[in-house]
């Protein structure tokens, strides 16, 4: 809002970081005088629980005398395209603004006076609106209604343009933030692999001379920092309508009404494939070893690697590799694990352990999360949650609470939740990686081959044999499969 006068900025709160939008507790909901306003929300503790989609709208837009809390309209916003599109909650926006216009211009003079601070409040919430969410502007009926609404604001201010150079610089930057997303799109999709070619499948030991993991990077902290690299890299790329798409795309909703758009999910499966791969390649570097002594100091050096992780709080990378080696083939190396000083491979387990819904993980994460706010470096910010298990809890929060409640009225209390947590990862997300970047190491950890699942048993059986009937079975039909295709 640079271009706006002394005045409308003091007046008006700016656009807010994440970080101080949302307390556990959502407190601070400013409760409007409502006059002729919808009046059949429920408040608890000063805080909107429940009420109509029509109500709720209400409580977003700002009046003469009123702007809804940061919390509410972040809230709001997120929840609100489980049950109606973004361009027609702006058709709605704008016909509620048109009528308080409307009764402005047609009030006493006091009241025309006010004109241009309600138009300030409207071109606000737009602002926080096309920042937060640009992609809900991507479709041409949203940009029209944005369209219809800022020309509708403007003419409150024609005199000397304030209104109008504000608004034409939000609409710019939207447009470069759409444009800017639409490019990352293109560019992994250009890039973008089949699902069922997760990199070069081996079927046989590979070469001496092969590159491993060890001849690129020896330092088990320097591999952790350049895990965490690629971890933010990734989570930068998604957005809280992404996130939301946990609860729209699962369910038909609102009478089929609105459902989730599919290539909003695409980053979320991006990631999900990254944790994926990166356990897979932990299993490759550790198979695919001849020796029983390299193995065995592969399989120490990603224990090590996996530490240096968990002390970063990098947790998705520390789960991948646990995973990784926690695989059956890797797993099955009873005569490898035997040399292995496992102690520390306990403590990473223990912290990763299932019993009680990782309650164990989620203590770490809750003192890396404490860590985080009131840390003075970068280094002691980066929280980066095991990923799957933050798409299953909120996927838990949407399951276990309907989302109307029995009288009709959106049950809003089940929204709080889950933009909080939301809001808990955007914050995480916007940290800036304080570790020098190793292109070399990068490299190898992105495009480095993976063994196929098959390729994994085999390489595990010829480095130790099977060992009781059933391994016995497997590793005869897999041979039988390799001569067939020969």
């Amino acid at each position: 809002m640079s271009a706006a006068p002394r005045k409308m900025r003091e007046t008006m709160p700016q656009t807010p970081i994440f970080s101080s939008m949302l307390g556990s507790s959502c407190s601070g909901q400013v409760q409007p005088d409502m006059g002729e306003r919808c009046v059949d929300p429920v408040y608890q503790d000063g805080n909107i629980v429940s009420g109509s989609l029509e109500a709720l709208i209400e409580r977003l837009v700002p009046t003469m005398d009123y702007y809804p809390d940061r919390t509410y309209i972040f809230t709001f916003l997120l929840s609100s395209r489980v049950f109606i599109h973004p361009h027609e909650l702006l058709a709605k926006v704008g016909q509620i603004c048109i009528k308080q216009k409307q009764q402005l211009e047609a009030g006493t003079e006091a009241e025309k006076a006010k004109l241009k601070s309600f138009a300030a409040k409207i071109i606000q919430l737009l602002k926080e609106w096309t920042e937060t969410f640009p992609y809900d502007f991507q479709d041409e009926k949203s940009m029209k209604e944005l369209k219809e609404i800022a020309h509708r604001i403007t003419q409150c201010d024609e005199e000397n343009g304030t209104v109008k150079k504000i608004i034409s610089q939000m609409t710019q930057n939207l447009l470069m933030a759409l444009s800017a997303r639409s490019q990352y799109q293109e560019i992994k999709e250009k890039f973008r692999q089949p699902a069922t070619d997760k990199g070069t499948i081996l079927k046989t030991k590979p070469q001496s001379t092969q590159k491993d993991i060890l001849s690129v990077c020896c330092d088990p902290l320097i591999l952790a920092q350049q895990l965490t690299h690629i971890e933010l890299e990734r989570v930068s790329n998604i957005y809280p309508e992404d996130l939301m798409q946990i609860v729209s795309h699962m369910d038909s909703l609102d009478n089929h009404k609105c459902r989730g758009d599919v290539t909003k999910t695409y980053n979320l499966e991006a990631y999900d494939n990254w944790f994926n791969c990166l356990s897979m390649l932990v299993a490759t570097e550790i198979c695919r070893v001849v020796k029983k002594k390299q193995r065995t100091r592969m399989v120490e050096f990603f224990i090590d690697v996996a530490r240096e992780c968990f002390n970063i709080g990098n947790f998705n990378s520390m789960m991948a590799i646990i995973s990784g080696m926690n695989l059956s083939p890797v797993a099955r190396l009873k005569k490898t694990w035997s040399k292995v000083k496992t102690a520390k491979f306990d403590v990473l387990e223990h912290h990763m352990d299932p019993s009680s819904n990782f309650c164990n993980y989620r203590t770490a994460l809750q003192g890396a999360a404490q860590r985080s706010q009131t840390a003075n470096s970068n280094r002691e910010k980066i929280v980066i949650p095991v990923f799957n298990l933050f798409i299953k809890d909120i996927y838990f929060l949407h399951k276990i609470h309907t989302n109307r409640l029995p009288n009709g009225q959106i049950n809003f209390k089940k929204f709080w939740e889950i933009s909080r947590q939301i809001h808990d990862f955007l914050t995480w997300k916007q940290v800036e990686c304080p570790f020098e970047k190793d292109k070399k190491i990068q490299s190898y950890l992105l495009t480095a081959p993976i063994y196929s699942e098959e390729a994994l048993f085999i390489a595990s059986f010829e480095s130790e044999g099977p060992e009781n009937h059933m391994e016995k079975d497997s590793w005869k039909t897999l041979r039988t499969t390799l001569l067939n295709r020969a």
